[in-house]
């Protein structure tokens, strides 16, 4: 079974701005600071923030899901502002997804603002279907983020706006 969801949110940023947080290792520095009730911790496993990369990514204990999971930078293309992540070990592959897969893309909406689109694209064994509802709140966790970056990045925006 294979399956997608998405999610959209406006962003009062411009592209490149939004960018330079969701296109980046920053995203995962962000979420282990700003959103410590979801991640408890995101470490650097390996690689500099380009195509393969891999990133640790650790619950909070009581997160729905599993505890923890190692995913790998796949692809990263600045020109059209798309990056996606794969979970290479433990966690949603240990569930019976065979495939888990996070895009973030950020499109230009107008000259101050742009759209953050997250999807979570998933395949999962015939023998685990029961664990589908997990991909749908991987996409609510995603949102949650988004939400947050979008926060963040109006609070930054405002600050260094001239007096």
């Amino acid at each position: 079974m294979s399956g997608k969801f998405e999610h959209e949110l406006e962003l009062d940023v411009p592209a490149s701005t939004a960018w330079d947080l969701f296109g980046t290792i920053r995203i995962g520095e962000f979420v282990q600071k700003e959103m410590p009730s979801l991640f408890q911790k995101v470490e650097l496993v390996e690689g500099d923030g380009g195509v393969g990369t891999i990133l640790k990514l650790t619950f909070a204990p009581g997160t729905p899901g599993p505890a923890f999971y190692k995913e790998k930078f796949t692809k990263i293309d600045n020109e059209n502002r798309i990056k996606e992540t794969e979970v290479v070990e433990g966690g949603y592959l240990e569930l019976g997804f065979t495939l888990f897969r996070v895009r973030f893309e950020v499109t230009e909406k107008g000259e101050d603002s742009s759209i953050v689109k997250s999807t979570v694209e998933y395949e999962l064994k015939e023998d685990a279907l029961a664990n589908a509802p997990i991909a749908s709140n991987a996409i609510q966790s995603l949102a949650s983020i988004a939400q947050m970056a979008k926060l963040h990045l109006n609070k930054n925006k405002l600050a260094n706006q001239p007096n």
